[in-house]
């Protein structure tokens, strides 16, 4: 599609490869589970749900990953430190996949980033996320750990646009005095992955997607988003849903195009329950990345892209 004069930043994170040149490496496809209201979360606080169907769930998005080519992670939500440890430890014994820590509680985050420095998970875990609403104690946990991988979240309150979230990751915003990105190599985070922070449709959505192709060309690092979240919370949509329930899943699936067109390295797409009609979406994106990076710059395919496993 387009190739950027700034050196693309390739990570490892347990064995999977985020970043590149668009065409290069497949885009990477993080599924959610245990999310507030999943149906199979039986008490959210002690962690407690449907084992059987979690790891149908997860199984589910490993075999997509394997039939395509785009690799998958699995983003752990949780609501509490007993809910953390509990998932975390399952899904690690159900699947390879490298997983996310994500709650909108610090000390869940804090806590599930702790447990998996003492399981020996650290390679395979993503914090989710330092942003400009993490606490003195978050940050702290943060230094004494030096985990190498989290999400750096480029979400600016006071300026949605492009130069806002710029802002918040070269030189800090009201009341959070330094960049996002300064901060996290402080923190010893080595591999970052810069999330553009998409918010609704019509409140900074565009921009939010328009951002990836400026992180890729001015930072070079592996950058995404969870772009399902402008479809989701779409008003219209979602009133829409009512008379044609078709209409919201495909909305809901095709918003990984929109950023991968842009150059995303990795999507964050929602319920992994989605993982059948989102893998194959995705993988056709690549395959026309990677044909574009093939004939117009010479760059090729990695062995196990959709391009090379599906034509």
């Amino acid at each position: 599609m387009f190739a950027f004069e700034k050196e693309q930043v390739i990570h490892n994170i347990g064995g999977v490869r985020i970043g590149g040149t668009p065409g290069e490496i497949p885009t990477v496809l993080a599924g959610t589970i245990f999310y507030t209201g999943h149906d199979i979360v039986q008490d959210a606080k002690k962690g407690l749900f449907d084992r059987k169907a979690a790891e149908a769930l997860i199984k589910t998005q490993d075999e997509m990953a394997d039939l395509t080519g785009n690799p998958a992670l699995v983003q752990v939500f949780s609501e509490s430190e007993e809910a953390v440890r509990r998932y975390i430890d399952f899904v690690t014994d159900i699947t390879d996949a490298p997983f996310l820590i994500d709650s909108t509680v610090p000390d869940v985050r804090t806590a599930g980033l702790k447990h998996a420095e003492e399981s020996g998970l650290l390679d395979k875990a993503i914090y989710n996320s330092i942003n400009i609403s993490a606490t003195e104690a978050e940050l702290n946990a943060l230094r004494e750990i030096k985990h190498e991988c989290a999400i750096i979240l480029a979400f600016n309150p006071h300026d949605s646009s492009i130069a806002g979230k710029r802002a918040v990751l070269e030189q800090g915003v009201p009341g959070f005095d330094k960049g996002l990105l300064k901060l996290s190599e402080e923190l010893g985070v080595t591999k970052p992955l810069i999330d553009t922070a998409t918010t609704a449709m019509g409140a900074g959505a565009g921009t939010a997607a328009a951002f990836t192709f400026v992180a890729k060309a001015v930072y070079g690092l592996p950058t995404g988003s969870g772009v399902h979240n402008a479809p989701s919370s779409w008003s219209w949509l979602r009133k829409y849903k009512k008379v044609n329930p078709d209409a919201y899943r495909t909305c809901d699936t095709a918003s990984c195009l929109i950023v991968q067109m842009m150059g995303a390295d990795f999507v964050l797409y929602g319920p992994i329950s989605n993982a059948r009609t989102v893998f194959p979406v995705a993988a056709m994106a690549d395959v026309f990345a990677a044909e574009s990076a093939s004939v117009e710059s010479g760059i090729e395919p990695s062995d196990s892209h959709p391009f090379r496993r599906l034509l």
